[in-house]
């Protein structure tokens, strides 16, 4: 039996973590059990719930990748060599490009119909830590320059089209554009999270590592000042439409409609505008999310601490839950188990959005002593394959 060393934590992460966990679960609720199925940012249709409920979960992907750049960073303090550090990220780079296709693909569909897949949030974190695993051996001040080209400056390639490259036209959906890709017969890939500027975000985060392992009042006094200015640059820049988002911010008839028109940024792939409006409130919440100490921070921190065992099992659990509940009131097991049923906008299944909530709610709950026990089991063992779940 291997005992685990145990490690200091910085509570912030795990809460911070833990609580854009619970949110992604909203949002895969909604895209499983709601009944509305049109674009749900469409700020002339969808009501303001629905938006709120769609935009809201926009924090999590942005958190999540520049936290596991952090974490990386993190792991290194604690006596790993970058070399051990790499082929670690390396490994699990490739372990999450093996989950994304095999389990993680399975929990979506419920199938095994591979003429349709899908390249989402676990894709981008596996390319990520791939690259993270050869920037490493660069000094921080380095990895930092690069990082903060890419993201501050990859909107400047945001007018150039895969269509462009002819038959490599893949390279530039992989790199910058989402795409449909057609390949062999009747097969398509469709490439949800180009993978550019989250490179760019996992590698800012191994850098913000740098940060978090400072005294708690320099550290606090930093985050803080990165916080708002990230909100002030979001707001001067989307304001002024000078530069940073491929959608650019139309004034509109009431109060509300314009609120939204101001938030809606580009997440795919995430725009400087999106990443500055979801990085910076979380960031400048960071020093209040340390004091949690209390019920609330230890609910959230259990799943922040397991968040790849939570992710696979969240998404087992609320297909599981839209299949039953479907077919209990006669819906056709089609709807659940065939490639892209569930996101045909002509569908009439799904609950209303207040229901979907409560699903949330029950998914969340039924998931905390699971995660817990599976927290419980990291704390104290050591087994290598812990270091991939």
């Amino acid at each position: 039996m291997v005992q685990s060393t145990a490690k200091e934590r910085i509570l912030s992460v795990d809460i911070l973590r833990g609580l854009v966990m619970v949110l992604m679960a909203l949002d895969h609720a909604r895209d499983y059990l709601c009944n509305y199925h049109a674009n749900p940012l469409d700020i002339q249709h969808a009501g303001t719930a629905m938006f709120f409920s769609r935009w809201i979960t926009h924090f999590c992907a942005p958190v999540f990748i520049f936290l596991s750049g952090s974490s990386a960073y993190l792991s290194m303090q604690n006596g790993k060599s970058k070399t051990a550090a790499a082929a670690l990220l390396a490994k699990r780079g490739l372990w999450l490009l093996v989950l994304e296709f095999t389990v993680i693909r399975f929990g979506w569909q419920f199938n095994l119909d591979y003429h349709f897949a899908v390249c989402q949030v676990i894709w981008a974190i596996g390319w990520s830590m791939l690259f993270l695993s050869a920037l490493i051996f660069l000094p921080l001040p380095a990895i930092a320059v690069i990082s903060a080209i890419i993201v501050l400056g990859h909107n400047s390639l945001d007018g150039i089209h895969a269509s462009s490259f002819g038959n490599k036209a893949i390279l530039w959906s992989f790199l910058h554009e989402q795409n449909f890709v057609h390949y062999g017969q009747g097969y398509s890939l469709f490439i949800i999270y180009p993978i550019l500027p989250w490179v760019g975000v996992m590698a800012l985060g191994y850098c913000f590592g740098y940060i978090l392992k400072m005294p708690k009042v320099k550290r606090n006094d930093r985050l803080l000042t990165i916080g708002l200015g990230a909100i002030v640059a979001f707001i001067v820049l989307r304001y002024s439409n000078a530069y940073g988002d491929p959608l650019p911010w139309i004034k509109q008839a009431s109060l509300g409609s314009n609120l939204k028109a101001f938030i809606r940024c580009e997440k795919y792939p995430p725009s400087l505008l999106y990443l500055l409006m979801t990085l910076g409130p979380a960031i400048l919440i960071m020093p209040l999310l340390e004091e949690m100490k209390g019920a609330i921070g230890n609910f959230f921190s259990v799943y922040g601490k397991v968040p790849m065992f939570y992710y696979i099992m969240h998404i087992y659990v609320i297909h599981s839950m839209a299949l039953i509940s479907g077919l209990i009131i006669g819906e056709p097991i089609s709807t659940f188990v065939k490639n892209g049923a569930l996101f045909d906008p002509n569908l009439k299944w799904g609950f209303s959005l207040q229901v979907v909530y409560v699903y949330w709610i029950a998914a969340v709950l039924l998931l905390y002593f699971p995660c817990k026990w599976f927290a419980g089991i990291k704390r104290k063992y050591d087994y290598w394959w812990l270091r991939y779940l």
